[in-house]
Protein backbone atom coordinates (compact mmCIF):
# COMPACT_ATOMS: atom_id res chain seq x y z
CA UNK A 1 0.00 0.00 0.00
CA UNK A 2 2.66 2.35 1.11
CA UNK A 3 4.90 1.54 -2.27
CA UNK A 4 1.92 2.30 -4.32
CA UNK A 5 1.31 6.00 -2.19
CA UNK A 6 5.16 6.74 -2.95
CA UNK A 7 4.62 5.39 -6.81
CA UNK A 8 1.10 7.91 -7.08
CA UNK A 9 3.57 10.56 -5.10
CA UNK A 10 6.33 10.42 -7.68
CA UNK A 11 4.12 9.95 -11.09
CA UNK A 12 2.44 13.31 -9.76
CA UNK A 13 5.30 15.04 -9.00
CA UNK A 14 7.45 13.81 -12.21
CA UNK A 15 4.50 15.17 -14.31
CA UNK A 16 4.28 18.87 -12.08
CA UNK A 17 7.94 19.01 -12.70
CA UNK A 18 7.51 18.58 -16.47
CA UNK A 19 5.04 21.52 -17.08
CA UNK A 20 5.90 23.99 -14.33
CA UNK A 21 8.77 25.77 -16.61
CA UNK A 22 5.92 27.28 -18.50
CA UNK A 23 3.37 29.24 -16.95
CA UNK A 24 0.07 28.63 -17.89
CA UNK A 25 -0.46 30.75 -21.82
CA UNK A 26 -4.26 32.21 -21.55
CA UNK A 27 -4.34 32.39 -25.61
CA UNK A 28 -7.43 35.11 -26.65
CA UNK A 29 -5.64 35.59 -30.04
CA UNK A 30 -3.99 33.19 -32.65
CA UNK A 31 -3.09 31.02 -35.57
CA UNK A 32 -3.30 27.27 -34.95
CA UNK A 33 -1.91 25.22 -38.34
CA UNK A 34 -2.33 21.55 -38.28
CA UNK A 35 -1.43 18.93 -40.78
CA UNK A 36 -3.99 15.74 -41.90
CA UNK A 37 -2.09 12.73 -42.08
CA UNK A 38 -4.86 10.03 -43.55
CA UNK A 39 -6.34 8.00 -46.70
CA UNK A 40 -6.77 10.09 -49.13
CA UNK A 41 -5.70 13.26 -47.74
CA UNK A 42 -2.12 13.56 -46.57
CA UNK A 43 -0.87 17.12 -47.51
CA UNK A 44 -3.80 18.64 -46.42
CA UNK A 45 -3.76 20.93 -43.36
CA UNK A 46 -5.95 22.93 -41.11
CA UNK A 47 -6.21 26.54 -40.22
CA UNK A 48 -7.77 27.53 -37.34
CA UNK A 49 -8.16 31.63 -36.17
CA UNK A 50 -9.38 32.69 -32.90
CA UNK A 51 -9.87 36.28 -32.15
CA UNK A 52 -12.04 36.74 -28.79
CA UNK A 53 -15.09 34.89 -29.19
CA UNK A 54 -14.70 34.78 -33.25
CA UNK A 55 -13.28 31.25 -34.82
CA UNK A 56 -12.86 30.61 -38.37
CA UNK A 57 -11.35 26.90 -39.18
CA UNK A 58 -9.88 25.74 -42.92
CA UNK A 59 -9.65 22.93 -44.31
CA UNK A 60 -7.25 22.91 -47.42
CA UNK A 61 -6.92 19.23 -49.24
CA UNK A 62 -6.60 17.86 -52.74
CA UNK A 63 -10.49 17.55 -52.81
CA UNK A 64 -11.37 21.47 -52.05
CA UNK A 65 -11.83 23.43 -49.12
CA UNK A 66 -13.90 23.84 -46.32
CA UNK A 67 -14.28 26.99 -44.23
CA UNK A 68 -16.32 27.88 -40.87
CA UNK A 69 -16.78 30.90 -39.78
CA UNK A 70 -18.46 32.10 -36.13
CA UNK A 71 -18.94 35.53 -35.71
CA UNK A 72 -19.57 36.10 -32.13
CA UNK A 73 -21.41 39.62 -32.88
CA UNK A 74 -23.57 38.24 -35.30
CA UNK A 75 -24.20 35.22 -32.96
CA UNK A 76 -24.11 33.17 -36.07
CA UNK A 77 -22.30 30.61 -38.48
CA UNK A 78 -21.05 30.12 -41.94
CA UNK A 79 -19.40 26.64 -43.73
CA UNK A 80 -18.27 27.42 -46.81
CA UNK A 81 -17.80 24.31 -49.37
CA UNK A 82 -15.45 25.21 -52.49
CA UNK A 83 -15.11 21.30 -54.21
CA UNK A 84 -15.30 20.63 -57.63
CA UNK A 85 -15.66 24.06 -59.05
CA UNK A 86 -18.62 24.45 -56.66
CA UNK A 87 -19.23 27.01 -53.72
CA UNK A 88 -22.01 26.64 -51.66
CA UNK A 89 -22.79 29.06 -48.33
CA UNK A 90 -24.38 26.60 -45.44
CA UNK A 91 -25.90 29.40 -43.39
CA UNK A 92 -26.02 28.81 -39.29
CA UNK A 93 -28.24 30.29 -36.37
CA UNK A 94 -27.22 30.65 -32.83
CA UNK A 95 -29.58 27.18 -32.59
CA UNK A 96 -27.97 25.16 -35.69
CA UNK A 97 -24.87 25.93 -34.34
CA UNK A 98 -25.13 24.30 -30.94
CA UNK A 99 -26.85 21.67 -32.76
CA UNK A 100 -23.88 20.76 -35.19
CA UNK A 101 -21.64 20.58 -31.89
CA UNK A 102 -24.04 18.94 -29.73
CA UNK A 103 -22.55 15.31 -30.14
CA UNK A 104 -19.54 16.63 -28.32
CA UNK A 105 -21.77 18.17 -25.71
CA UNK A 106 -20.97 15.57 -22.67
CA UNK A 107 -17.55 14.61 -24.03
CA UNK A 108 -15.22 13.36 -20.96
CA UNK A 109 -11.48 13.25 -21.07
CA UNK A 110 -9.64 10.85 -18.70
CA UNK A 111 -6.16 12.82 -18.02
CA UNK A 112 -3.51 9.68 -17.65
CA UNK A 113 0.35 9.74 -16.42
CA UNK A 114 1.55 9.76 -20.36
CA UNK A 115 3.81 12.64 -20.81
CA UNK A 116 5.44 13.51 -24.10
CA UNK A 117 7.15 16.50 -26.26
CA UNK A 118 5.61 16.37 -29.32
CA UNK A 119 7.22 20.00 -31.90
CA UNK A 120 8.60 21.39 -28.91
CA UNK A 121 5.53 21.04 -27.09
CA UNK A 122 5.23 19.35 -23.69
CA UNK A 123 2.04 17.58 -23.75
CA UNK A 124 -0.21 15.10 -21.61
CA UNK A 125 -2.17 12.25 -22.87
CA UNK A 126 -5.94 12.20 -22.56
CA UNK A 127 -8.31 9.33 -23.67
CA UNK A 128 -11.96 11.19 -24.96
CA UNK A 129 -15.27 9.17 -24.37
CA UNK A 130 -17.83 9.69 -26.02
CA UNK A 131 -21.18 9.44 -25.10
CA UNK A 132 -21.99 6.98 -28.16
CA UNK A 133 -18.96 4.85 -26.40
CA UNK A 134 -16.52 5.67 -29.13
CA UNK A 135 -13.28 6.52 -27.83
CA UNK A 136 -10.11 8.69 -29.30
CA UNK A 137 -6.59 9.70 -27.78
CA UNK A 138 -5.48 13.69 -27.56
CA UNK A 139 -1.96 14.82 -26.83
CA UNK A 140 -3.01 18.39 -24.95
CA UNK A 141 -0.89 20.94 -23.87
CA UNK A 142 -2.01 22.24 -20.46
CA UNK A 143 -0.05 25.60 -20.49
CA UNK A 144 -1.40 26.35 -23.39
CA UNK A 145 -5.13 27.31 -22.89
CA UNK A 146 -7.45 28.78 -25.57
CA UNK A 147 -9.25 31.56 -23.91
CA UNK A 148 -12.18 30.70 -26.80
CA UNK A 149 -13.16 27.27 -26.02
CA UNK A 150 -15.98 26.99 -27.99
CA UNK A 151 -14.06 27.60 -31.82
CA UNK A 152 -13.66 23.71 -31.79
CA UNK A 153 -16.53 21.51 -29.78
CA UNK A 154 -14.85 18.32 -30.10
CA UNK A 155 -12.41 19.89 -27.29
CA UNK A 156 -14.32 22.53 -25.65
CA UNK A 157 -13.99 20.55 -22.02
CA UNK A 158 -9.91 19.69 -22.53
CA UNK A 159 -7.62 21.78 -20.13
CA UNK A 160 -5.50 22.65 -22.59
CA UNK A 161 -4.81 23.11 -26.29
CA UNK A 162 -5.01 19.86 -28.76
CA UNK A 163 -1.68 19.36 -30.22
CA UNK A 164 -1.99 15.86 -31.97
CA UNK A 165 -5.46 13.67 -31.67
CA UNK A 166 -6.56 10.80 -34.11
CA UNK A 167 -10.40 11.05 -35.29
CA UNK A 168 -12.05 8.28 -37.41
CA UNK A 169 -14.14 8.81 -39.96
CA UNK A 170 -16.29 5.87 -41.31
CA UNK A 171 -13.53 3.28 -41.42
CA UNK A 172 -10.41 5.97 -41.98
CA UNK A 173 -8.54 6.97 -39.27
CA UNK A 174 -7.05 10.82 -39.73
CA UNK A 175 -4.38 12.27 -37.55
CA UNK A 176 -4.05 15.99 -36.33
CA UNK A 177 -0.61 17.21 -35.47
CA UNK A 178 -0.31 20.82 -34.52
CA UNK A 179 2.57 22.36 -36.64
CA UNK A 180 2.62 26.20 -36.15
CA UNK A 181 1.49 28.73 -33.95
CA UNK A 182 0.84 31.98 -34.54
CA UNK A 183 0.65 34.88 -32.14
CA UNK A 184 -0.03 37.88 -34.48
CA UNK A 185 -2.73 39.99 -34.40
CA UNK A 186 -5.72 37.99 -36.40
CA UNK A 187 -7.45 40.29 -39.14
CA UNK A 188 -11.36 41.22 -38.15
CA UNK A 189 -12.25 40.67 -41.73
CA UNK A 190 -11.49 37.32 -41.43
CA UNK A 191 -15.19 36.38 -39.47
CA UNK A 192 -17.13 38.50 -42.05
CA UNK A 193 -19.59 36.47 -43.82
CA UNK A 194 -18.91 36.42 -48.19
CA UNK A 195 -21.40 38.72 -49.36
CA UNK A 196 -21.63 37.07 -52.72
CA UNK A 197 -20.15 34.41 -54.77
CA UNK A 198 -21.94 31.28 -53.06
CA UNK A 199 -24.99 29.43 -53.58
CA UNK A 200 -26.70 29.66 -49.99
CA UNK A 201 -28.50 27.17 -48.35
CA UNK A 202 -29.89 26.74 -44.56
CA UNK A 203 -28.23 24.38 -42.03
CA UNK A 204 -31.86 23.17 -42.29
CA UNK A 205 -31.94 22.47 -45.79
CA UNK A 206 -28.24 20.96 -45.99
CA UNK A 207 -29.38 18.61 -43.06
CA UNK A 208 -32.09 17.06 -45.52
CA UNK A 209 -30.12 16.72 -48.40
CA UNK A 210 -28.00 13.88 -46.20
CA UNK A 211 -30.66 12.06 -45.34
CA UNK A 212 -32.07 12.46 -48.74
CA UNK A 213 -35.42 14.04 -47.99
Amino acid sequence: MMKNLIGLFLMSALGFGYFSANAQKNIAEATFVYNIKGQGLNGASTTVYIKGNNSRTEMVSVLGKEITIFNSKLNRAVILKEFSGQKLMITLTSENWKSKGKMYNNIKFELTGVYKTIGGYNTRKAIAKMEDGKTFEVFYAPDLVPANTEYDATFSNLPGLAIEYEIESGNTKFTYSLVKIDYDPVPVSLFDFPASGYRKMTYEENQNLKKGN
